[in-house]
Parts: structure tokens; sequence; C-alpha cells
């Protein structure tokens, strides 16, 4: 696995380059050849040190991010984060991607449980357009942590989400 490793606001030793590089190798089992390339990103938020990992594929991305206020145990968190999604997910992504060609994951390893998560309820909401700011106050009301609503400014289908740094954010689906 190739990998591309940013640093903002922190210097990145070879050590820890080392460290994380053989970390990430852990991963390599799961993957057919080395044409699958890792982007690590690793920051500053207050004491703690935040390690980003993004894994993308021809077919999906993997994603996890860890914080710690020690930077190798958040490589440790987030190599474990990445390895459960793959074993979670095995059966999931075996199911819709065995028959399709997919150059960059192998299926050939074994895992210890079957994966039993299915939808346990669903909800229709009716929603009147709204703006972004009715939105985020719609959210607080319903204390969650997003909100689907059709936004009259875009004129589209719109989710706002709380972040987890407390501000908010806003997908447009068009």
């Amino acid at each position: 696995m190739k990998m591309k490793i940013h640093a903002d606001k922190v210097d990145i030793s070879d050590a820890i380059k080392n460290y994380i590089e053989t970390k990430l190798a852990r991963l390599d089992r799961y993957f057919k050849d080395d044409s699958v390339e890792a982007i690590v990103k690793v920051r500053l938020r207050g004491i703690e040190q935040i390690i980003e990992v993004t894994v993308p594929t021809k077919k999906f991305t993997l994603r996890a991010e860890e914080n710690h206020k020690e930077l190798r145990a958040a490589i440790d968190l987030v190599v474990d984060k990445l390895e459960r999604q793959i074993r979670k997910n095995k059966t999931r992504l075996n199911k819709r991607y065995k028959s399709v060609d997919t150059p960059d994951f192998t299926f050939d390893y074994e895992v210890e449980e079957e994966n039993t998560e299915k939808i346990v309820k669903r909800k229709d909401i009716a929603s009147k357009p709204m703006d972004e700011e009715e939105a985020i106050l719609q959210m607080e009301l319903l204390n969650h942590d997003f909100f689907a609503f059709k936004n009259v400014d875009e004129d589209c289908i719109s989710v706002v989400y709380k972040r987890k740094d407390g501000h908010y954010g806003l997908m447009n689906v068009k």
C-alpha cells in the first residue's frame, strides 16, 4: 500500500512516519496489490493529536479518524478502526462486489463474526421548504445531529449536520 502523509500544525518525524507505515501495513492483506493509496492526515486540536486515514479504492472508500493525546495511540486506534470496518462489512462488500471485478480488494480473509445489522426503523418525514437557518433551528429543537429538508435557497434536498468542532455542515443533493 502506498501512503501520502500530510501534517497540519505538527512536525512528523521519520520515526512517526515509519510507525504509521508499519501499522498501516497490517491492512495490506485486505488488498490485492500495491496500487491502493492511503491518504494520512495528522493535525493538532488543542492538546489532542488527530489522525485521519482515507483509503479510496475503485469501488468504495474506507475512512477513519481518531484523536488522542499521544500520536502513537491515535495511530493504533485508527488502524484498529479501519480493520474493524473491513471485517464488519465483509459480507456486505462481498455481496455487492464479488461478481464485479475489483482489482484492488480481496475477499479471501477470515472473519470472526457475521454482520447481522439490518434496518430496524423507517421514518417518513413531511418537510416544508425552509432555509438553512430554520433547518438548524429545527435540528436543535429536535436535539438531533442532522436534519434533512427542502432547501428553498438552493432548490434541492439538503442535510444540515453538527460537526465535531461544534460548527455546522451542509450537504446538498442535486
